[in-house]
Parts: C-alpha cells; sequence; structure tokens
C-alpha cells in the first residue's frame, strides 16, 4: 500500500532523509520512532507530496507518488504534527470539505461526516468554529479531517500530541477501526505505549534512514531487561558477585536494579551469593529501552565523529 525506496531530501548541506526506505502493507499499523531530526516528519511530507525528495521512489497503492503526487494525494488521509485548522471554519465545514477532496458526493458525504464525527466525540462541536475548541477538540477534527474519505493509506504524525486521555483513546480507536478495514497506517510518536495499544509494527529512524523493522518482541530481543530486588533491612547487604556487579545499581536503601539478559541465570548466582530479597520482579525490555539504546547509539557515534 505505501512503499518507499531510498529517498534522500536535503535541506542544504544536511540530510533529513539519506537513503530511507519503508514499506505499509494494507490492513497494518507502523509506528515509526526514533528522535528528534531522525526524519519521521521529513518522511510524511514527501509522501503527502508537501516537498519533493533529490532522489528515491513513493507508492500509494500503486501509483508513483512523486511523478503523479495528484493521484496519489487522493489515496492518502494526512493529519500533520502541526495543528492545520482554518479558525473561522467549522469543524462540518472542514469535514464537508475533506470529503469532497476525497469524491464523496454530497448525500454520502453528509453520512460520512457524521459517522466520524461520532467515531471521534466530535458530535457536540459540528457548529462550532475551530478557533474556539479545546486542543484535544482540535486533535480529534484534524484527525477527522484526514479520516473523513475512506483512505488506503493514512499517515498521522504525532496525532494525539498534548492531547487528554479520551482524545487518545478515541483516536487509537479510530487508527485500530481504520487497519481492521484495510488501511495502511504510518504513525509517528514519542508515546511509545500507544503503539503498544494499537499491536503495531515498529520501523526505527535513525539520522535519516530506517535502522530497524519488525515487532515489538523482535526489535527488543537482544535488549536486556531487569531484575529488582526488595532487600530486607534487618540483614545486612551481600557482596555482589564480579559478574553482577558492573550491572546493579542501588535503587533506594533497601533495593537494587541489575541489568540482564538472562534473568534466571543471575537470579540463582544472587541467592548463592547470599542474597536474600523479600520480593523479586522481572521486567523485560520494552519499548522505552530501545529507545535509550538508539540514544546510546548517537551519542556513541557523535563521540567517533
Amino acid at each position: 500500500m505505501l512503499s518507499a525506496e531510498e529517498l534522500v531530501m536535503r535541506y542544504g548541506d544536511r540530510r533529513a532523509l539519506d537513503g530511507f526506505s519503508l514499506e505499509v502493507r494494507s490492513g497494518e499499523v507502523t509506528g515509526l520512532i526514533g528522535h528528534n531530526g531522525a526524519g519521521k516528519s521529513t518522511f510524511v511530507e514527501v509522501v503527502a507530496g508537501l516537498v519533493r525528495p533529490a532522489s528515491g521512489r513513493v507508492r500509494v497503492c500503486g501509483v508513483d507518488a512523486l511523478e503523479r503526487p495528484c493521484d496519489a494525494r487522493a489515496l492518502l488521509g494526512v493529519a500533520p504534527q502541526e495543528l492545520a485548522l482554518y479558525p473561522t471554519v467549522t469543524v462540518r465545514e472542514h469535514l464537508r470539505l475533506f470529503a469532497g477532496l476525497a469524491g464523496i458526493r454530497r448525500a454520502s458525504a453528509r453520512r460520512a461526516v457524521g459517522a466520524v464525527a461520532e467515531e471521534l466525540m466530535l458530535g457536540e462541536v459540528l457548529d462550532r468554529r475551530c478557533g474556539v475548541l479545546s486542543g484535544g477538540q482540535r486533535r480529534r477534527a484534524q484527525a477527522a479531517a484526514a479520516m473523513v474519505g475512506t483512505p488506503c493509506v493514512l499517515l498521522l504524525d504525532e496525532p494525539t500530541a498534548g492531547a487528554d486521555p479520551e482524545t487518545r483513546q478515541a483516536l487509537l480507536a479510530a487508527v485500530r477501526a481504520r487497519a481492521a478495514a484495510g488501511a495502511a497506517v504510518l504513525y509517528t510518536t514519542h508515546y511509545l505505549p500507544e503503539l503498544v495499544d494499537l499491536d503495531a509494527t515498529l520501523a526505527v529512524a535513525r539520522r535519516g534512514r530506517v535502522v530497524a523493522r519488525g515487532g515489538r518482541a523482535e526489535l527488543t530481543a537482544d535488549l536486556p531487561g531487569e531484575i529488582r530486588l526488595s532487600l530486607d533491612p534487618a540483614r545486612p547487604r551481600p557482596a555482589l558477585p564480579a559478574e553482577i556487579a558492573g550491572r546493579a545499581r542501588d535503587d533506594g536503601p533497601h533495593a537494587l536494579r541489575v541489568a540482564t539478559r538472562n534473568p534466571s541465570a543471575d537470579l540463582a548466582t544472587l541467592l548463592a551469593a547470599g542474597c536474600a530479597p523479600l520480593s523479586v520482579d522481572v521486567r523485560r525490555p520494552d519499548l522505552d529501552d530501545l529507545y535509550r539504546s538508539l540514544a546510546t547509539r548517537d551519542l556513541a557515534a557523535d563521540a567517533a565523529a
């Protein structure tokens, strides 16, 4: 549904995209993650036809988006990172406009506007001007404008930034429904629990290219988890074995954390060394660990440079 190959995008001497390649299939939600400046928003702008890359290819439902941008845009729904609503226009007028741009005729457009307004809890504000809406209402209105035409490819660039919990849950439910109906969804966010809620596959962007692609379990498999131990304050703390001491850190006066790739073996070593914890909690690696590992790689690359 969405395919990008070796995209290069320059701003002066800086390469915002440097061989960026990504494919999102029908029915798939792909979470595009990475630190600021990784190329996420630039990629969305290229696919949406807002900027033209120096080289590379983009296809939207088989349409060459660089050679036939108007045809490709007709297949897209886009909610950019920055709010892009006309302040003097009502929510209903916005949605009718985008339904018309998607080629939906008048009677069908009314039904489509009503359906997406109900889905995103906009029914009570349909006839309010966008300039007087709350921040969460504006986020929902912008997402509704992207979704009203039932596009086959949906680009959502940090759609819940600054949103309240009610807005976030409504948007996530709408995204799941679009993917279940067959849309290919590209979802950029810094709020990683959203990607867990969406059961999204992941694409990790770093320095203008995708450096990792797959499911959460696959991408976190080689990252260390953690053993958290609550210690008995009435007993002296035992000396830690050398193979564990370098990975351990205090978590308060009577608690300990140990980074580990093999929790069972490390816990057995601690018990054999005389550690008698009151409780043990094993935490598997998650997306936050993946994010931190990216930051460590960036610092190492900068130091090497």
